[in-house]
């Protein structure tokens, strides 16, 4: 199975990206099915309806999201009733929506999809290292060897831990959260790839995907101001996944990174 996964997508610059990258790459690439990390897609911080449908309308198959997820509360229904979404799994029992699915592409193949949040510098959620241990035991995924984890966290220690756990057990592990693309993409020695952060797509000059001006001044004197999207060349960030449909291990991992200085954003919006 040959997937295409994207780092976080930020605000409307990010939108712009994946619908002005991908459809070249779906092609160059001849992708099976396309996941993305959409926690940040709606103004640099949350999910709409609105701009969720505008990710899978540009050919992004499957969502998953991160700490920023409750950012708007119209996405506690449509997080209900869509499976294409995903929050992170070890949230409290109880919380809208699934942390983990199994998605079915159009020609029957299946893939497994984790998505859960690191605790270290983060909110004190249930342990993502034993829920990702459950998970892998369940019995529903007995008969789906291609099995993705998003881990959307802060240390890096915790992303390269939870790699090292699950290598073997799953297709691969990739991290999401910090926006910035890391250098390590490996197969581990039993066969997982691993890449502690896929990066964002967006505005990559700029503060994780929002305007240096104000970040700076919240740095300078640290008094609270909203953050705003930033503006200029776009940027996609992500990785490529060849993944063997019989055995679930991975063949190749290879870092995505497209840019298009003459492709700006001088509105930044929502």
């Amino acid at each position: 199975m040959r997937i295409l996964f994207l780092g976080d997508i930020v605000g409307k610059a990010g939108r712009l990206a994946v619908k002005k990258f991908l459809p070249k790459l779906k092609e160059d690439l001849r992708l099976d099915v396309v996941l993305a990390n959409g926690e940040n897609i709606a103004g640099g911080i949350g999910m709409t309806g609105e701009t969720l449908d505008e990710l899978f309308s540009a050919g992004v198959d499957f969502v998953t999201s991160g700490n920023h997820v409750w950012r708007h509360k119209e996405i506690f229904s449509r997080i209900e009733k869509d499976r294409r979404i995903l929050r992170p799994a070890n949230y409290p029992e109880g919380t809208a929506g699934a942390g983990h699915a199994v998605f079915s592409l159009k020609d029957g193949r299946k893939l497994a999809v984790l998505n859960i949040l690191g605790t270290t510098y983060m909110e004190p959620l249930p342990c993502p290292f034993q829920t990702a241990l459950r998970w892998i035991e369940d019995p529903a995924l007995s008969d789906v060897p291609i099995r993705l984890v998003d881990f959307h966290a802060e240390a890096t220690s915790e992303k390269k831990t939870l790699g090292w756990a699950l290598d073997g057990h799953v297709s691969a592990v990739l991290g999401t959260h910090t926006h910035v693309q890391t250098a390590d993409a490996q197969i581990q020695p039993r066969g997982t790839a691993y890449l502690t952060d896929l990066g964002m797509c967006g505005v990559e000059y700029s503060s994780l995907g929002m305007d240096f001006e104000v970040v700076f001044k919240r740095f300078l004197t640290k008094i609270p101001a909203a953050f705003k999207p930033a503006k200029g060349d776009i940027s996609l960030n992500g990785a490529y996944l060849d993944i063997n449909d019989v055995t679930g291990k991975a063949r190749e991992i290879r870092i995505i990174r497209e840019h298009c200085p003459a492709y700006k954003i001088e509105d930044a919006g929502s």
